[in-house]
């Protein structure tokens, strides 16, 4: 029967790493800080259960404080929210006068790839989230990420986003693709080659734009909102629409 080929499969997404034989404890420390030592991850525990969701000023002072340990790097003036989910943040470079708003979400988890690397001056809005499935993340600098925002890349590839870039709230950049051609088999399971996006300088993406896989936003280009970009956007042009088609050339 049909239901029974379908219990017989691996689970999607977080399903065979949750519900595999090793431990409870186990399976949440490779979540959330990977293969590294018991004292990294009781300092983790630690500086998460007291500052994550302290409020006020002096939750930002203890987190401007104490965050900082757990990253890979992070330059001076860093702003830190409250109740951000930060996994694997050994993997994380952080620049100067960054700020990562409440309920954000970091994730740079994976076993062989570099992880998440944000410039200068980069804002990262609330209910917004930066994910890694053992792929890379960069942000330039001067980069200006709305609210509920997702920006997702799997399966080695690439997310690279340049410098003095706006990005409207509630855009979702979609870092992967899948085979779906088999009916009979979930299209979660069956990813494909990650080719990657790269979004060039001074680009604007307007609100809601959603960018598929292998899309390459030239700089100095306007995506309205609400498009949904499937194919590459040449420098200096504006476009949208659903497919997005570039309209006219910036003058």
């Amino acid at each position: 029967m049909v239901t029974e080929e379908i219990e017989s499969q691996a689970g999607p997404g977080l399903h065979k790493s949750l519900f595999d034989k090793k431990s409870s404890s186990g399976k949440y420390r490779e979540m959330t800080v990977g293969k590294r030592g018991l004292l990294a991850w009781l300092w983790y525990e630690l500086v998460i259960l007291l500052f994550s969701i302290f409020p006020g000023v002096l939750g930002l002072a203890a987190r401007k404080i104490f965050y900082p340990t757990l990253f890979k790097k992070v330059g001076k003036g860093v702003v830190f929210g409250r109740n951000m989910v930060i996994r694997h943040p050994h993997k994380i470079v952080i620049g100067n006068h960054v700020i990562i708003d409440d309920d954000t979400l970091i994730d740079a988890k994976g076993e062989e790839n570099e992880g998440i690397v944000i410039g200068d001056y980069v804002t990262i809005g609330r209910f917004s989230s930066l994910v890694c499935k053992n792929a890379d993340i960069q942000i330039g600098s001067h980069v200006n990420i709305g609210t509920n925002v997702k920006i997702v890349v799997a399966n080695k590839g690439k997310i690279e986003i340049g410098s003095r870039i706006d990005i409207g709230s509630g855009c979702h950049f979609s870092g992967g693709s899948y085979d779906y051609s088999q009916t009979d088999v979930l299209p979660s399971t069956q990813r494909q080659p990650t080719k990657g996006i790269v979004v060039d300088d001074l680009a604007w993406v307007g609100a809601g734009v959603i960018i598929l896989d292998g899309v390459h936003i030239g700089s100095k280009s306007i995506v309205g909102a609400g498009a949904v970009v499937t194919a590459d956007v040449p420098p200096n042009s504006i476009a949208f629409g659903v497919p997005a088609v570039v309209k006219k050339a910036r003058e």
